[in-house]
């Protein structure tokens, strides 16, 4: 079968279009006919080398998000049969395969039935981003309605997704946002108030919104610098979730307000086989919060074929996209 392959790590350059041999299905495993995979910034730090702790070994096939329809079900898979439409993060990263083929093996736990109100390309943009929101905001978090938070990010992938979630769950959402299209969005997705944040401090939005006391809770989606002006933003025993803490911070605002910070790396429980049912799990609940017309994934205008997966990485990079950037299989 068709697959885009990179046999060694660096530029976008180094996807190549193979032909690999089929593998035979394990018990509980399924065989997906491939339609839809979208790119996350994870699958960028997996092709560049910079995450080896959770790469593929080489010839690797990356990308974890998939939407397809199932072709061929092994032992003991009762939850799934021949001809049913599916959606989740099954692979591209450590001991799995990913989805950038013809046909993905998945472990079925993993998997979800796709929401019937959304195309495959839809529910290829949702799994990754949709449990690490949902991770984020209700497990860790702790979410409940009545609840305020600030989500940093607010149409980038993940947060796009928080937003949505956290009104859903009856919480009164703020979010920065950069650009006027991006703050537009946040907008639209149901976010109550929106922070132009290269137009106005952190000390001076928490001062307009809060009477200086800050955020019970804050989830960073960007990382860098933005993990310590999450720490400036929440309140006093609050708490800071975040989804990209490879960086190095003063932690003096942790002891100086005693916050919890809560850091959340979803690929682990993927990796994990103990734990990995919790993903399909989380995609169950995300397929009835779609079913109920109170979530729906950005896409950005454009889409791309799987070989020009390269050309969908580098417009990822590029910060061009609004959006989650979604590959179609037309082979």
């Amino acid at each position: 079968m068709k697959a885009m392959v990179i046999e060694k790590f660096g530029e976008s350059s180094v996807f190549k279009l193979k032909e690999i041999d089929t593998k035979r299905l394990f018990p509980g495993q399924v065989r997906i006919k491939v339609k839809a995979t979208s790119v996350n910034p994870i699958d960028i730090k997996v092709r560049i080398g910079a995450v080896p702790g959770v790469s593929p070994s080489f010839p690797a096939v990356l990308h974890g998000d998939v939407a397809g329809v199932i072709e061929e079900v092994g032992e003991g898979v009762e939850s799934f049969q021949v001809g049913d439409e599916v959606y989740g993060c099954a692979g591209g990263f450590k001991g799995l395969d990913g989805a950038l083929v013809e046909y993905m093996i998945a472990d079925s736990s993993v998997l979800a039935h796709k929401p019937q109100n959304i195309t495959m390309e839809e529910a290829a943009a949702l799994p990754l981003v949709g449990i690490t929101a949902w991770e984020s905001l209700f497990t860790k978090g702790d979410l409940k309605k009545g609840d305020t938070i600030l989500i940093h990010g607010g149409a980038g992938g993940v947060g796009h997704i928080a937003i949505q979630l956290a009104k859903w769950m009856g919480a009164t959402v703020f979010t920065t946002a950069s650009s006027i299209e991006k703050q537009t969005v946040a907008k639209e997705l149901g976010a109550d108030y929106i922070i132009p944040y290269r137009e106005v401090s952190v000390k001076e939005y928490v001062e307009k919104y809060t009477d200086g006391k800050g955020f019970s809770l804050v989830f960073d989606t960007v990382g860098g610098d933005n993990l310590d002006r999450s720490f400036e933003a929440a309140s006093l025993n609050g708490t800071v979730l975040t989804i990209a803490a490879r960086s190095t911070h003063d932690l003096t605002p942790l002891h100086s307000k005693s916050l919890s910070l809560h850091v959340i790396f979803m690929l682990l429980k993927l990796l994990d086989e103990e734990k990995r049912f919790e993903h399909g799990d989380i995609l169950r609940n995300i397929t009835k919060v779609i079913e109920e017309n109170r979530l729906k994934p950005l896409l950005d205008k454009k889409t791309f074929s799987f070989e020009e997966v390269g050309e969908a990485h580098e417009y990822l990079e590029s910060g061009k996209a609004v959006g989650k950037v979604v590959l179609v299989n037309k082979w």
